[in-house]
């Protein structure tokens, strides 16, 4: 998400890029409150971390939507602002990387352990420390994210699956599977759709990743009661995702195949 804008004013002789220096001082502050908005992230993790152990569960998921806010905005942000020009000794892949550990990953385990929905004894504290190794592994491979904008592997959703395991009341029978099926997902080379960056019907995925948003706020609003549409609309849009990206998986690799016969 940190990849700066295309541009050529400010650049130096030779097409270096401009020392910052260059940059007006309010676009540097704008570059450093940018990585601010990023690293609040962190402090919502936290958050939901307290709220969990203090029983405050929609709370807790409430925190949850600001953190998918935040890192949904602010790779534009960065862009528009171009941080890693204004301010190119400060990595910001790496502290959103962090954030999203603790926001998609960390958080919402310890979310689902202190509400029961983990089974109870040592096959939950295995159950629970899947993810997070898995995504350990995930969070540290170079190619998570490839050149033309895809996760690779299943993108450490743990967060969406702590907020529908909660809003639909999964059991902790249900709960373990789904961890543990998507555990795996995470190192199968499915190339899932980046909704603000592929460019692939990127318009529709924007439209549909923020309708999707907008129906997490009102099961959360209607919870513990989701109305049966709501919940219709939220799924479709992950049905809708996860068939997208599978499609586009497929048909890169027999474009792919295609063009190896052809050369062969």
């Amino acid at each position: 998400m940190w990849q700066p804008l295309d541009v050529r004013e400010n650049a130096v002789p030779g097409g270096g890029a401009a020392p910052p220096s260059t940059f007006s001082l309010g676009l540097r502050l704008a570059g450093a409150g940018v990585h601010l908005y990023t690293a609040l992230g962190s402090v919502l993790g936290f958050w939901i971390v307290i709220a969990a152990f203090e029983g405050e569960v929609v709370t807790a998921l409430w925190l949850g939507l600001a953190t998918l806010w935040i890192d949904g905005t602010d790779g534009m942000l960065a862009r528009r602002f171009r941080v890693k020009e204004t301010i190119p000794w400060f990595d910001g892949a790496r502290m959103d990387d962090i954030v999203d550990y603790l926001t998609y990953v960390f958080a919402p385990i310890v979310l689902l352990w202190t509400t029961d929905r983990l089974p109870d004894g040592p096959t939950g504290w295995i159950v629970a420390a899947l993810p997070l190794l898995a995504s350990c592994y995930q969070f540290c491979r170079v190619d998570a994210k490839t050149s033309d904008h895809f996760f690779l592997g299943f993108p450490s959703y743990w967060n969406v699956v702590a907020f529908y395991a909660i809003v639909l009341d999964v059991g902790p029978t249900g709960v373990a599977i789904s961890l543990a099926v998507l555990t795996v997902l995470v190192f199968v080379p499915v190339r899932y759709v980046y909704p603000s960056q592929t460019t692939l019907l990127r318009g529709l995925n924007l439209a549909l990743a923020g309708m999707w948003l907008v129906t997490y706020a009102v099961l959360l609003a209607q919870y513990p009661d989701p109305n049966p549409v709501v919940v219709a609309l939220s799924l479709g849009y992950l049905v809708y995702y996860v068939g997208l990206s599978v499609y586009l998986t497929v048909a890169a690799r027999l474009r792919s195949r295609q063009a190896g016969e052809a050369l062969g």
